[in-house]
């Protein structure tokens, strides 16, 4: 088995599609449109709306999953 070493590899292209899948409270502010204020008072709230979150040492992360199915459970239809 031989490695090109001179082939160059366009990550750009390779994961323009990809999304990743654990947001900190910055990507979930661009992308959804909450602000980390809003952030916050849904990751203390008491009733069921809580926003759904994992806290690894200091960090919060948002699974972008969980967000998604979080967003369609509590959306209001006529």
């Amino acid at each position: 088995m031989s490695i090109n070493l001179d082939e160059k590899i366009d990550y750009a292209s390779r994961y323009a599609g990809y999304q990743k899948r654990w947001l900190c409270p910055d990507d979930l502010e661009q992308e959804y449109g909450f602000s980390k204020s809003s952030q916050a008072k849904m990751r203390m709230t008491k009733n069921g709306s809580k926003i759904p979150f994992s806290k690894v040492g200091r960090y919060i992360r948002y699974d972008r999953n969980l967000i998604n199915a979080w967003l369609e459970a509590h959306a209001i239809t006529k």
